[in-house]
């Protein structure tokens, strides 16, 4: 715009000239649109490519091979630089997507991607701008349905998912790498099921936490069996023990031993010494054996 403008007043200038405008009035002109025209060029040939985004220059259909970085660059001041942007974007699907048993599965999946600045020169000249409509989308579409074809419906619904993104994103990949376009990430969000299935799913699930459950109280019970096993063979050993040294002198031991902890029994010594006892209900009232 800037050089257009120039060129018109040096145009005039130089009109003027031609003529007969008074010299004093036409040189000022002159050199002014000379001056304005050089500054016009200058600043023409700065271009700025914003931060994540690279630069394609088209001179009036021939492009450039090279690709402009971003910031400031030099460049041809009639020619036009295309911004293409090499920043992560999103495509967002919701898709109904066949399974292995032929059920419809409703799928909620995103893809994260991004334009290689490399091929962004051949992308400009073969595809245009609306690359992600024209290359990307379309592919993503046909390699989420395909994997997920060859996939069981409890793939979806279960821990398995994540493998299965790594293996749409791996195929997807293959089939946009050469149109200079990098898969990031595939992230499954949402699966809808048919009711009938995530019912079926969900009981088998329920199903085997119940088995695994119930080998955990098994071992337990198991534990709990072996500990009272070796709590009676304990037990049996100690009453082995007691019964090889147990004799009639030490019951009796024992038997006195308990009685003479009792407060309300008097030992008496007889001729035989055999012991008497009796029992003294109140103090200084005694019942006589």
């Amino acid at each position: 715009m800037w050089i257009v403008l120039l060129g018109a007043v040096g145009l005039i200038a130089g009109l003027a000239l031609v003529f007969g405008l008074e010299r004093q009035y036409a040189r000022p002109i002159f050199v002014f649109a000379i001056v304005g025209l050089i500054v016009g060029v200058v600043i023409g040939s700065l271009r700025v490519v914003p931060a994540g985004h690279v630069g394609v220059v088209d001179f009036f259909g021939t492009v450039s091979e090279a690709v402009l970085k971003s910031g400031i660059n030099f460049v041809n001041p009639l020619a036009r630089v295309v911004s293409m942007s090499i920043r992560t974007l999103e495509d967002k699907e919701v898709m109904s997507v066949p399974s292995k048993e032929g059920l419809t599965v409703d799928l909620e999946i995103s893809a994260l991607f991004h334009l290689s600045a490399d091929k962004a020169v051949e992308v400009y000249k073969t595809v245009g701008l609306q690359y992600a409509d024209v290359l990307f989308v379309p592919q993503f579409r046909a390699a989420a349905r395909g994997v997920t074809g060859g996939s069981e419906a409890k793939a979806l619904y279960t821990s398995e998912r994540e493998a299965l993104g790594k293996l749409i994103q791996e195929h997807l990949q293959m089939l946009v790498q050469a149109r200079g376009i990098v898969v990031e990430n595939i992230l499954l969000r949402k699966v809808a099921l048919p009711r009938t299935v995530s019912d079926a799913i969900e009981q088998k699930l329920k199903a085997e936490q119940d088995s695994e459950r119930m080998k955990f109280v098994n071992q337990r019970e198991e534990m709990e069996a072996e500990r009272k096993r070796i709590e009676a063979k304990g037990v049996r050993d100690s009453q082995a023990i007691i019964s090889e040294t147990l004799t009639p002198q030490y019951l009796n031991y024992l038997w006195i031993r308990n009685l003479a902890d009792n407060s309300n029994v008097i030992y008496v010594a007889t001729e035989a010494n055999m012991p008497i006892f009796q029992s003294v209900e109140h103090k200084g009232n005694a019942k006589n054996p």
